[in-house]
């Protein structure tokens, strides 16, 4: 597989997405979280509404991830001051295993580069065993642990990740030469 897998979303497209991420979602939490909480969590992040706010005023950029041309996932990045957040990266399950976590993985550390920025860093359900072992592979260090009140009688009971960039001329672990 060669070329780029991120394709930015286009404004016209929040709706689509919001649809999209529904369905990964509930594939992804129901079973560590619950429907009740999921549904909430869908409201308030990930609803078009959400997803509208959160590029307009908080500065996150959404993209699809493709397989073959197909929408086999989505991310959505926001640059801060001198690291990147990804604040989420999702597959469909069919296209699970197939090396597009770790592909999309080094599309976003490339991004990070390319903004100048020193590391990425993410948040990742404590529960959510399959992308911890992914994203330590790709070679993201534990940094913390924390549990985030989220409103309506919720928490997000996380681990922080963080992968920090190669020095110029080394190589990372996805395989990027810097």
């Amino acid at each position: 597989m060669t070329g780029r897998m991120m394709v930015l979303m286009r404004p016209n497209e929040v709706k689509r997405l919001s649809r999209f991420a529904g369905g990964l979602w509930h594939d992804t939490y129901d079973g560590l979280l619950g429907k009740p909480q999921v549904e909430y969590m869908m409201q308030t992040v990930q609803s078009e509404e959400a997803i509208r706010r959160q590029i307009e005023e908080e500065n996150y950029i959404y993209f699809f991830l493709l397989a073959a041309g197909a929408r086999a996932g989505y991310c959505a990045l926001k640059p801060e001051e001198d690291r990147l957040f990804l604040s989420k990266l999702y597959l469909a399950a069919k296209y699970r295993g197939r090396g597009l976590g770790q592909r999309a993985l080094a599309e976003v550390a490339e991004c990070a580069r390319r903004l100048g920025l020193k590391s990425v860093y993410l948040t990742v359900n404590k529960g959510n065993e399959r992308a911890i072992r992914a994203y330590e592979r790709f070679g993201f260090v534990r940094t913390q642990s924390l549990v985030t009140d989220i409103g309506a009688g919720y928490v997000m009971d996380d681990y922080i990740y963080e992968y920090t960039l190669p020095v110029s001329g080394e190589t990372g672990a996805e395989g990027i030469s810097r």
